[in-house]
């Protein structure tokens, strides 16, 4: 018993860790965890850009060193809690404590988290070598702030559901390239053979003209002229198409979770009790997709009506 009574503590601590760094609605200190890494991480964004402006990092470079070495402590320790925590998240299902910290590790976020602060540690391993390239991993840090909104999960869903049409998308786009690309250097290639050497050179022309309008370059035949005219066009239609794939699969992953929400609303509000539990759920669900009080109350609402005009009938 009194070996029990450690290991009990333990696991509650433990498992308190991981609902506070979860997001879990029902701890007191989960709000100012997530308002002070949300604050530390715009902060460290400010820094590393005012950083790379020569004459700010001359007088406060000083200041930012230990800045960022306050902002790696505390995201090192994060992360560690994190990876300790996590022994919970499937130990309610008897799932294994390197089965919850392997989920985290290799997921986007435990990813994000390690490569956010080991810049800092290579340089302190090697000293005097350039990592410029991997100190800018730190940008990575604003990727963070993804962890407590959703809209970056949604947008995420949104493109895996129309996943069938973004291929179909990125298929004409391919045939496009190779197509035009390859008329362009037929028809441009003699005449300016510095600018069109071969059919690759003219793909970077014809993607940097989807992507910017102009290719900068202009052609100096008609048929060329014709040509860049059409490409322009089809950079617009193809931005309309994937636009229109985006915003409406957008609308629809988030029509699609107020319907999840509203499903659970009509669970709580079956028996016509709603227990603490269920009123904990709700919460925590409500801050997972970012719903605000509005569309809450406006679903429980019309869930009530509908209860209420099923029961006189």
């Amino acid at each position: 018993m009194m070996a029990a009574a450690p290991q009990s503590a333990y696991r509650n601590v433990q498992l308190r860790a991981f609902k506070i760094l979860e997001g879990d609605v029902s701890e007191p200190a989960t709000r100012f965890c997530e308002i002070f890494i949300a604050l530390l991480v715009v902060l460290n964004v400010v820094a590393i850009i005012l950083e790379s402006v020569p004459d700010i990092h001359a007088e406060w470079g000083y200041y930012f060193h230990y800045f960022d070495v306050f902002s790696v402590v505390v995201f090192s320790i994060e992360y560690v809690l994190r990876v300790w925590s996590y022994a919970q998240k499937f130990a309610h299902e008897g799932g294994s404590a390197w089965q919850g910290r392997k989920s985290y590790i290799f997921s986007f976020y435990g990813l994000v988290d390690f490569l956010s602060t080991v810049p800092f540690y290579l340089q302190l391993l090697f000293p005097g070598t350039d990592l410029r390239v991997l100190r800018m991993f730190r940008l990575l840090r604003i990727f963070k702030l993804s962890r407590y909104n959703s809209a970056m999960d949604d947008m995420f869903e949104a493109i895996k559901s129309e996943r069938d049409s973004f291929s179909s998308a990125l298929f004409l786009l391919f045939i496009s390239s190779l197509l035009f690309s390859s008329l362009i250097y037929i028809i441009e290639g003699h005449e300016q053979p510095e600018v069109f050497p071969s059919i690759p050179a003219a793909m970077h022309w014809f993607f940097i003209t989807i992507i910017s309008g102009w290719g900068n370059v202009d052609p100096v035949t008609y048929a060329g002229v014709g040509l860049v005219i059409i490409t322009q066009i089809l950079a617009i239609a193809l931005a309309a198409i994937l636009t229109g794939v985006v915003s409406t699969a957008y609308t629809a992953q988030v029509s699609r979770r107020e319907a999840l929400y509203e499903m659970e609303i009509r669970e709580a509000l079956a028996d016509g009790v709603v227990t603490k539990e269920e009123e904990a759920n709700l919460l925590a669900l409500q801050t997972k997709y970012g719903m605000s009080d509005e569309q809450v109350a406006a679903i429980a609402a019309q869930v009530l009506i509908e209860q209420k005009t099923a029961s006189e009938h």
